[in-house]
């Protein structure tokens, strides 16, 4: 299959494809996603065939506006409408109520509930409107690896396998990881998974704001956000996490001792500070010291560009908990499952 890419001016052949029930991936402010008819079960199945997406893994469903959701869910309640006069469109995801029947089961895994969103991009919404429904847009790479914030990143992953892919109005995703899923309740929101629209942002609008850990989420009958069940994020190298110049040195020490080549994900002053040193034979900037939307921006493109080099190890580089670089260190956290 040829995988064509389109501009802003070539979204009426991209919205044909998908009304076809081809799958055509699209860009969004956080990521880019693999879009498909929300309403067309085939067309859903592909994305999950595609990605190697386990079948238990909720879909958010993108809408063009925050009028289509009332063409779909059963209930919007107040909080939720709140929400979108406050956030949208952008990196938001509200998880409501669904009418019976209106998306196939393989889009939330059979529950009550589906995840709506209305990304902050044009060609995005544009595509929507021109297609005439809802899209599913998982993040459109493999499942389990670094999610994609270019055209490039969606083509390492799915060149000759899907039907298109829309070029951003930037190069590159300007928030560069998955949007904030909540789940709007009668006296409080709970959030399923951090992003870009922080716990402090969301008591502007609703005083009550209860984050879920993920082993609370895992513990409930099932999953309703994704990002939450299964190992995300994560290149084909061990990734391992350090906070302090210390903790840098001693892994350095240790893997110099294993005699691997290493891979270099960190900020700028400790790019500089370290250059490439033996062992480590590539490099990749999250930006200048304490630039928290700089690193989360550019956390999987390092992760992906590193992946491609030929080092063995990445060295990744942690900061202290804070709610500017939660979203940052949820995803980062995800990548590191390894211990050395």
């Amino acid at each position: 299959m040829l995988t064509k890419k389109f501009r802003l001016g070539e979204l009426d052949e991209a919205a044909a494809l998908l009304r076809r029930g081809e799958l055509v991936a699209f860009p969004t402010e956080t990521v880019y996603g693999l879009g498909a008819i929300a309403t067309k079960e085939q067309a859903v199945a592909k994305v999950f065939q595609a990605k190697g997406r386990p079948s238990d893994n909720p879909l958010i469903v993108h809408v063009k506006d925050a009028q289509q959701v009332f063409d779909y869910a059963a209930e919007v309640p107040k909080l939720a409408k709140d929400l979108m006069e406050r956030f949208w469109p952008g990196p938001l995801t509200i998880i409501l109520p669904v009418k019976p029947g209106v998306f196939p089961a393989n889009v939330n895994n059979a529950q009550e509930t589906v995840a709506f969103r209305m990304p902050n991009q044009h060609s995005a919404l544009r595509l929507i409107d021109l297609v005439g429904a809802p899209l599913v847009g998982p993040s459109a790479n493999l499942s389990g690896k670094p999610s994609p914030t270019s055209v490039d990143h969606v083509m390492q992953d799915f060149d000759g396998v899907i039907a298109g892919v829309v070029a951003g109005d930037t190069d590159q995703a300007q928030i560069g990881v998955e949007s904030t899923v909540v789940r709007p309740m009668s006296d409080r929101l709970i959030i399923l998974r951090p992003g870009a629209i922080t716990q402090s942002m969301l008591k502007q609008v609703c005083p009550k704001v209860q984050e879920f850990s993920v082993a609370e989420q895992l513990a409930a009958p099932q999953i309703q956000s994704p990002g939450v069940k299964y190992r995300h994020y994560s290149p084909k190298q061990a990734v391992f996490l350090f906070e302090s110049s210390e903790d840098l040195a001693n892994l350095h020490a240790k893997l110099v001792a294993k005699g691997g080549r290493v891979g270099l994900l960190a900020d700028e002053s400790i790019i500089q500070a370290l250059g490439q040193q033996s062992p480590v034979v590539a490099t990749y900037s999250l930006g200048q010291p304490n630039d928290a939307d700089s690193a989360t921006r550019q956390l999987y493109a390092g992760l992906r560009a590193l992946e491609a080099s030929d080092c063995d190890w990445i060295l990744a580089q942690a900061v202290l908990e804070s709610e500017k670089y939660h979203a940052y260190m949820n995803r980062l956290n995800k990548a590191a499952t390894s211990m050395l």
